[in-house]
């Protein structure tokens, strides 16, 4: 009888950017995936601003939604990463925004008043010819499938290395990285990367980025860091807004199985502190 193969550990963090500022978002209208707008001069400032902030994390993998305000920043933050020169951008269909139906190009107030007649609150509503939360959630479960099976690919060795990469990561998420909780004032770029030398870039959208962290850390039961709110982490993603997290997966016959989930911080903003256009 052949000897049973061991399962291969292998850790890699994922940051979720939320795209810089669009006029639509200044005036409180709604996107969605219908109206897709370029960046405002904000925007495109803020791009740069989460690029340097970003700027010494060598991001293998780089995602991000096929619609034009998530493509400027992620090209944006590209240009001044100093690791990324040759890292090609996928533009993934699966990460764009919710889509909001008839609601979209209208202000954001129309949709609360369409919700208030429906009986329901507005986070909860879906307008006519809109997304679920469900069907959002449905799409981004589906990125991970293939985020995990691409991820295991292309960078997951069978040898020694690959564990000895994962219990490293283990350590960092066993004790102690003060610096990495969500609500901290001031917060490092690494933060989170002790040990993990694989990481993957997502830029995509705000109600995408909520519905993807509540999946995380509801369903898949991610750690979280020490002290952190739960109304810090499911708050709204700011534009160019930075969530962080650290997947375990381990390689079995049928595919990518997820070993470990850990937040280590939501919707940081340290980089829009000293802009010189108001955000």
């Amino acid at each position: 009888m052949a000897q049973e193969q061991p399962w291969t550990m292998f850790t890699f963090s994922l940051t979720l950017v939320r795209h810089g500022e669009t006029q639509y978002n200044r005036d409180k209208l709604l996107q969605g995936q219908g109206v897709d707008t370029p960046l405002s001069e904000t925007g495109l400032v803020q791009g740069d601003a989460v690029g340097r902030y970003l700027r010494d994390i060598a991001f293998n993998n780089v995602f991000a939604s096929n619609l034009q305000r998530a493509v400027q920043t992620a090209e944006i933050m590209l240009k001044n990463n100093t690791h990324c020169s040759g890292t090609e951008m996928v533009l993934e269909p699966l990460l764009r925004e919710r889509g909001f139906g008839v609601a979209e190009g209208r202000h954001k107030d129309d949709l609360k008043n369409m919700a208030n007649a429906a009986g329901q609150s507005c986070r909860d509503y879906t307008p006519p010819g809109g997304e679920t939360l469900d069907q959002v959630k449905l799409r981004f479960k589906k990125f991970l499938k293939l985020l995990f099976k691409q991820m295991l690919d292309e960078h997951c060795s069978s040898g020694p290395d690959a564990s000895a990469g994962a219990s490293d990561a283990g350590d960092a998420a066993n004790g102690t990285e003060a610096a990495a909780s969500g609500v901290a004032p001031v917060g490092s770029a690494d933060d989170g990367l002790r040990g993990v030398s694989v990481h993957a870039l997502v830029v995509t959208h705000g109600a995408y980025i909520r519905v993807a962290v509540k999946h995380l850390v509801e369903d898949l039961k991610s750690s979280l860091p020490a002290g952190v709110k739960m109304s810090q982490l499911f708050s709204p993603s700011p534009n160019t807004g930075v969530s962080r997290f650290v997947f375990t997966l381990s390689q079995s016959e049928c595919g990518p199985v997820l070993s470990a989930c850990r937040c280590v911080f939501t919707n940081r903003k340290d980089h829009l502190a000293n802009l010189s256009v108001a955000v």
